[in-house]
């Protein structure tokens, strides 16, 4: 039996603020489709108070930036990019052109090709998102993005030193102070100053990923990323603290940053509500947290693990904590998912940072259908053919046929007329 002890907003409620995000959105795309960089300019004056001479920072304002960062950031930086490129490289391994013969004189192929640009969007605002460099464009040079351009806010009127370096060592090909909306308008249009990409990229608000889905089909996307997703699973070998921790370290994201807890344990998750009002109260965050968990929090006790996993599938959360006696029954049996995190030792914070995966997952329950970002989103796998005069006599026959039987008579005599040229060979 699964019983809800908390329960946030309804998909109703949610959806009518996501029609309010909607019209602002198609608004600001449609004035930079018609004014370009004049549009770009207002809207980011009007969101960011930032109207700079030229938003694309130069070779020698980069190098200039990068002089004011500490050592130690930049080996943190570095650190965490060495990891990242790491993971990136060994699944670009594992892809593989192919080309084999089906039937005698039949060559089938693919290859797969990477895109040719690509657009990343590195967050700001109250969180300057320095790991989103890492995720999206360093991941993109490793899957061979020829050209690789960057969008990132200002910062209170200042540009965010941290985040452009990371954008840099990442291997981007061009930096823009650019926030929001008209950032990614910008890149997936083009105005008169920035080139249009074949692609965008990255996290952001829910802006962003409205701006994302609207822009969709005119460039590709990586994923509908909205809101931060945290699901912690636990059962009654884990303890209230760790939980409300996780759940609390996720969740200041943002206040419309669900958080779930699912436990086989009442005692544990009667525990984990007090130990999340106590954290509350001492979290930096909490004006943040606090609004997230009361309007988005979740709470659910279910008898087994069985109905846990079945719970946890019917979410189909971005991040997946597993806090239980056996987690390696989730990484083989949990199907929706964007990453999961398994056993006490690791957490959402690791694969948001440094540890090596990337952090652009889906949400909103497109983890049903969808991964996360990865070197593999960058590639296009395109198909080709090659056969000998024999086999496309051969072929030709069938593939006649069958046209035949779907009334397109032009394609049938595409077939025949090799059927006559090669046949009799």
């Amino acid at each position: 039996m699964i019983k809800y002890l908390k329960q946030g907003k309804t998909e109703e409620e949610v959806a009518l603020n996501n029609l309010k995000v909607s019209a602002i959105v198609s608004d600001a795309i449609k004035q930079i489709e018609e004014n370009g960089d004049i549009a770009v300019q207002e809207l980011s004056k009007k969101y960011d108070d930032w109207v700079p001479e030229s938003f694309k920072l130069s070779a020698e304002k980069i190098q200039e930036i990068i002089t004011k960062v500490p050592k130690q950031t930049i080996d943190d930086i570095k650190f965490a990019q060495s990891n990242i490129r790491k993971f990136a490289e060994e699944q670009r391994k594992g892809i593989s052109d192919i080309e084999v013969e089906t039937l005698p004189g039949v060559v089938l192929g693919h290859k797969n090709i990477p895109v040719e640009s690509v657009g990343c969007y590195i967050p700001g605002g109250r969180y300057p998102m320095v790991a989103s460099a890492q995720m999206s464009i360093l991941t993109a040079k490793v899957a061979g993005v020829e050209r690789v351009i960057a969008c990132t806010p200002p910062i209170q009127g200042k540009i965010p030193e941290a985040t452009v370096t990371a954008m840099y060592l990442a291997g981007a090909d061009e930096i823009y102070i650019l926030g929001g909306i008209q950032a990614m308008a910008a890149m997936a249009i083009g105005t008169e100053t920035i080139q249009a990409v074949d692609m965008i990229v990255g996290p952001g608000n829910a802006y962003v990923a409205e701006t994302k889905r609207q822009l969709f089909g005119k460039v590709g996307i990586d994923l509908f990323a909205g809101p931060t997703e945290t699901l912690i699973i636990a059962d009654d070998t884990s303890d209230a603290e760790l939980i409300a921790t996780d759940v609390l370290g996720q969740i200041e994201h943002g206040p419309t940053s669900p958080g779930a807890i699912i436990t086989t344990s009442q005692k544990l998750a009667e525990e984990t509500l007090e130990e999340i009002e106590r954290q509350l109260k001492l979290l930096p965050t909490k004006d943040i947290a606090r609004v997230a968990w009361e309007d988005y929090g979740t709470l659910i006790v279910v008898d087994t693990i069985e109905e846990a996993l079945a719970a946890g599938d019917q979410l189909a959360y971005e991040h997946v904590q597993v806090l239980t006696e056996d987690p390696d029954y989730f990484l083989n049996n949990m199907k929706n998912y964007g990453a999961l995190f398994l056993g006490p030792e690791t957490n959402v914070a690791y694969g948001d940072k440094v540890i090596g995966t990337n952090h652009t997952l889906p949400t909103q329950g497109a983890a049903r259908y969808t991964g996360g970002l990865w070197v593999g989103k960058f590639l296009k796998t395109c198909t080709y053919q090659r056969i000998s005069e024999k086999a496309s006599a051969y072929i030709g026959e069938y593939a006649a046929r069958l046209c035949q039987l779907e009334n397109f008579a032009g394609h049938a005599e595409q077939a025949l007329i090799r059927v006559r040229r090669y046949g009799n060979k």
